[in-house]
């Protein structure tokens, strides 16, 4: 009999929304999380059985937006120039329109213009709406809709003072302690399972491994942990960890690192962990550095695998584990497909989207020939996007698998961004047939007092 710790698992801090697996009778289930005033995060789930509340609400979003807005864009601009300087007429009380971009819902490219300093970027939009959990969807695909207060944090990361931030990411982590008192809670499992047999040994094995790994610290880097795009980052962390062990079915066709786990094809004491990681070949760069298209899914799935020694210090495993790579490829792969059903995933693909975009802004130089300093959007007192609790910690979450005579119990990594890596030579792609150029000059700069973005 062999015993395995292949995995570890912890909490998100914001609201997510999940579809229910198939064969459910069309029963629409939002799950999420809150933060306590502790930093504590705990799950909630609220129900909309038939889909009437959620239609509802999308009435009610559609009757208030304003038509122009609320129309489906392929093509939507906004000039960010534009947008800071009407935000300080309105004494930086910004309106729904602002806080959600106008609808904006990926960002696909940057522009500047020299002859009216415009900062423009671009991309699909539609209207919006506030789901039941309070994450803000399209109205007519329940995709993520972009928020002003992730582009401030993305552009003070990268701004016109020319510092980098070298990496923005977010980890959940047990701590010594508790890995060196799980190691020792092992040996007692062993001990039970003779004594008792499996049936008998899970539950104690559930609550052992609960109580001894105990909680777990949740670290964000690169921005304030008081962000919505914190919690976004962690978020994501948690969900992709909870398909990766079981314990949240996926609403596409997706096989989890548990679904795949052999014990004989597994380390000793080996903990699994799974990096999101941008896909950094996702730039296209017009000629003369005024244009810049993000292409592609832009997210993948990495893993690296440790080992825990007896005083709970990680230390990198000396081989690596084929059903933690094959979970990690079928993630990757199926990445576009699942953020399109599970918004969370959308919103992470977003977030690394604005951080490129903002590293391409510094890189270029676009805030001194605009003569722009961000203006209110660049200090925390004019607009406050600091706002959120911060999540700190999470109660572990276990999931104990039995198959033959082994038991794993699955524990998992983080999300490691470094935006100006999609920047590096080696990785920009080709603008072939100056299409990227192309589509800066079609874009005509004509507007009235105050309107800043336009279709």
């Amino acid at each position: 009999m062999r015993w395995q710790v292949v995995g570890w698992v912890a909490v998100c801090a914001l609201a997510a929304v999940v579809l229910a697996p198939a064969g459910a009778q069309g029963q629409f289930v939002p799950a999420g999380v809150v933060v306590d005033a502790q930093g504590v995060l705990h799950k909630q789930v609220v129900r909309d059985p038939d889909g009437s509340l959620t239609r509802q609400r999308a009435a009610a979003a559609l009757a208030t937006l304003d038509r122009d807005v609320a129309a489906v864009s392929p093509d939507r601009k906004i000039s960010l120039t534009r947008l800071e300087a009407q935000l300080r007429r309105q004494q930086g009380v910004p309106t729904e329109a602002m806080r959600y971009l106008a609808g904006l819902q990926r960002v696909r490219y940057v522009f500047y213009y020299p002859e009216t300093k415009d900062i423009v970027i671009a991309g699909p939009a539609q209207g919006w709406m506030t789901d039941l959990t309070g994450r803000v969807v399209g109205l007519k695909n329940g995709r993520p809709t972009l928020q002003l207060q992730d582009l401030v944090v993305a552009l003070r990361a990268f701004g016109p003072d020319g510092k980098e931030t070298p990496e923005i990411g977010c980890s959940i982590d047990p701590t010594p302690e508790g890995l060196a008192a799980f190691q020792q809670f092992q040996r007692r499992m062993v001990v039970e399972y003779q004594r008792r047999g499996p049936a008998r040994t899970l539950p104690f094995i559930v609550e052992g491994s609960r109580e001894t790994l105990g909680m777990h610290n949740v670290t964000v880097t690169g921005v304030s942990p008081n962000t919505h795009f914190a919690q976004v980052l962690v978020e994501a962390d948690y969900r992709m960890k909870l398909i990766g062990i079981g314990l949240e079915q996926p609403p596409i066709r997706l096989a989890s690192y548990v679904d795949r786990a052999s014990p004989s094809h597994a380390a000793s004491n080996a903990l699994q962990r799974w990096f999101f990681t941008p896909d950094y070949h996702c730039v296209r760069v017009g000629e003369d550095g005024l244009a810049m298209e993000l292409v592609g899914d832009g997210v993948q799935l990495v893993g690296a695998d440790e080992m825990v020694a007896g005083d709970g210090v990680r230390r990198q495993a000396s081989r690596a584990d084929r059903a933690s790579q094959a979970f990690v490829t079928g993630f990757t792969k199926k990445y576009p497909e699942l953020a399109d059903r599970s918004p969370v995933f959308a919103e992470l693909r977003n977030l690394i989207d604005l951080a490129v975009a903002a590293a391409f802004m510094q890189q270029q130089g676009y805030y001194e020939k605009a003569g722009w300093d961000l203006g209110l959007l660049g200090n925390e007192k004019d607009f406050a996007a600091e706002v959120y609790q911060a999540p700190k910690q999470v109660e572990t979450i276990i999931n104990v698998v039995s198959k033959g005579n082994s038991v794993m119990t699955p524990i998992g990594g983080g999300v490691h961004i470094e935006p100006t890596q999609a920047l590096d030579a080696e990785n920009l792609l080709e603008d072939e047939g100056g299409k990227v150029d192309a589509a800066r000059k079609q874009v005509k700069i004509q507007l009235a007092e105050g309107q800043w973005w336009w279709d």
